[in-house]
């Protein structure tokens, strides 16, 4: 609830872009889907650019219409990737079923594998 009220808040200032760092990471899995869904609708309703910084794979490709990998420090694009998954419907979890997620996912996954701490 934390979550959909500061948003809500942020969007009453009409900004052009938002950024979202780590938004669901304090979150259970089950909420994390809800909320993320509830917030990915108000952002594609309201039309607006969502900037995510997420560790997580999957929730990058459920959220994402664009990836952009980085590197570690310094920081340097690794990879960017443009995200389309069709056959999606209403439930939580259809984008695993989409037919292109496991090819992103492997993808991204390659990219970030090696990379050194």
């Amino acid at each position: 609830m934390k979550q959909r009220v500061a948003l809500i808040r942020t969007l009453a200032l009409k900004p052009e872009i938002l950024l979202l760092d780590e938004p669901f990471s304090a979150l259970d899995f089950q909420t994390r889907l809800i909320v993320s869904k509830d917030i990915s609708d108000i952002i594609r309703k309201e039309h607006k650019t969502a900037i995510l910084i997420t560790h997580d794979i999957s929730e990058a490709i459920r959220l994402s219409d664009k990836i952009i990998v980085l590197s570690n420090r310094p920081a340097t694009v690794k990879n960017k990737l443009n995200i389309s998954l069709s056959g999606l419907d209403s439930s939580p979890l259809s984008y695993l079923e989409a037919p292109e997620y496991s090819s992103y996912f492997y993808n991204l996954w390659e990219d970030i594998r090696y990379e050194e701490n």
